[in-house]
């Protein structure tokens, strides 16, 4: 007895991408409901989060996003990718930061804000990233110009380019980007900083680090004084929260049912600090923390589960009245580097690595969490001996900034010379001066990425 067409469905619900090929090729009725609705359901089930592909994404059909999202997951799995630097190196050791929006890349690097617009492409490719502008910020009446500290979009990234900046004289300000023209590409433009009295909180602390959730902005200081602000009111109503210890970086999730990942009484700090995407292997939910450690551990913890340790009164002291802390669900360590992590985030194949920024020699580690005994990690273009500041994780491309210039990793197929900004060869002549620099690149043959070094963490040899 032949099935009807919503037992059918139901059916394809549950199939993968080998069963489903096969199922369209038995018969003319299984092909249709393949193509019509099959890759369609699998790409819900299997969700690939990134900002950078959704102009591509939304043109292509659904077997060609399924397609993509395959071969993608394949060179994850073989730590096969294209590594590009961004821009020429910048000048002097900066400490810079990456924020991604759908049409927008940007990256503050020192006091200057440098921004790559993302291009959509004419065929089955993935879109491209252009240089655009450069922005500086006067601050006016003489005063030297601080660094920008932190960065980050507010909550429309479908085409705003509305951006929170955070800067080293303690101040917050909301800047709006003017709009990408192809015409005015590379140009560089000075700002008159506009600063918000309602957003200038922190005196002469350096902001350290900004985030946004639910209409929400959190800015926190170097020394913890912590600033939430309500963006749809009218007066930007305010809450301050002061920590009264060192801090380094803030993550703001307004849908956990816990306030705190740890207790400040750890042994060591954390620099970096992400959530998981929706579709990863460690569950849909945004109370899954990735937190990135001083001492170079990658802890996991989930704020759903009551996995505490045991408090353990000090000798004479009265009994604390403080949650006990809560225990990490995964730790995660490169054996062969002691470094500590300076920033985190997660993606990538199956939506299941986490990526973080190590202190030293320009590397970037990666888990699968899924296998977390197989990591391996990779040396950014030019292998200088810089901190790798920022990283940002998306399904095929990683972002990330060493104190030298940007860079990115792409595991997704169709990259040619033309997907990312050309760079100045080593050695030529500009404004009639030759470039002096060490960075060490060098082409691969195929003439699109750069070589890079990769070593596993199940043993010393490069691979």
């Amino acid at each position: 007895m032949a099935l009807n067409t919503d037992v059918l469905m139901l059916i394809i619900e549950h199939l993968d991408i080998d069963d489903l090929l096969r199922l369209a090729s038995t018969c003319r009725l299984f092909h249709l409901l393949v193509h019509n609705f099959g890759w369609s359901i699998f790409l819900r089930n299997n969700q690939r989060h990134s900002l950078t592909l959704q102009l591509s994404r939304s043109r292509w059909s659904p077997l060609a996003q399924v397609r993509y999202n395959h071969l993608a997951d394949r060179a994850w799995s073989r730590a096969n990718f294209i590594a590009r630097p961004l821009s020429d190196p910048w000048r002097g050791c900066l400490q810079p930061a990456i924020a991604l929006s759908i049409p927008t890349l940007l990256v503050a690097a020192g006091r200057v804000l440098y921004s790559c617009a993302v291009r959509d492409t004419s065929d089955v490719s993935p879109s491209r990233i252009v240089s655009d502008h450069s922005y500086s910020f006067n601050p006016g009446h003489g005063t030297i110009q601080p660094d920008i500290t932190s960065i980050a979009f507010s909550l429309d990234t479908s085409q705003d380019r509305t951006v929170f900046l955070g800067f080293g004289d303690g101040s917050v300000e909301k800047v709006c980007l003017p709009p990408y023209h192809e015409s005015h590409n590379r140009q560089h433009m000075d700002i008159e900083r506009t600063p918000q009295t309602v957003l200038q909180y922190h005196g002469p602390n350096v902001v350290q680090s900004i985030s946004c959730s639910s209409r929400i902005l959190l800015s926190l200081s170097q020394w913890g004084l912590v600033f939430l602000t309500n963006l749809v009111s009218d007066s930007l109503s305010s809450t301050s929260v002061n920590l009264g210890t060192r801090s380094w970086t803030s993550h703001l999730c307004m849908s956990s049912s816990s306030p705190y990942a740890s207790q400040k009484n750890r042994p060591s700090a954390v620099y970096g600090i992400a959530c998981a995407p929706p579709s990863s292997p460690l569950g849909p939910s945004e109370q899954i923390i990735v937190s990135g450690w001083y001492d170079g551990s990658i802890r996991i913890y989930d704020l759903r589960v009551s996995h505490h340790s045991q408090h353990l009164p000090t000798l004479g002291s009265a009994s604390s009245s403080s949650p006990p802390a809560l225990l990490p669900v995964l730790t995660l360590r490169d054996p062969w580097s002691p470094e500590p992590i300076y920033a985190v985030s997660c993606g990538g194949g199956n939506a299941s690595f986490v990526a973080a920024g190590t202190a030293r020699h320009s590397v970037v580690a990666f888990w699968d969490v899924r296998q977390p005994s197989q990591g391996w990690s990779v040396h950014a273009p030019g292998n200088d001996s810089s901190p790798v500041y920022s990283v940002v994780l998306e399904s095929s491309r990683l972002f990330g900034a060493t104190q030298s210039r940007p860079f990115v990793y792409d595991f997704g197929p169709g990259v040619t010379r033309d997907t990312y900004p050309p760079i100045t060869p080593t050695g030529s002549n500009v404004a009639g001066r030759r470039r002096i620099t060490e960075d060490r690149l060098r082409l691969e043959r195929n003439g699109i990425g750069y070589h890079v070094a990769k070593y596993s963490h199940r043993g010393t040899g490069i691979f």
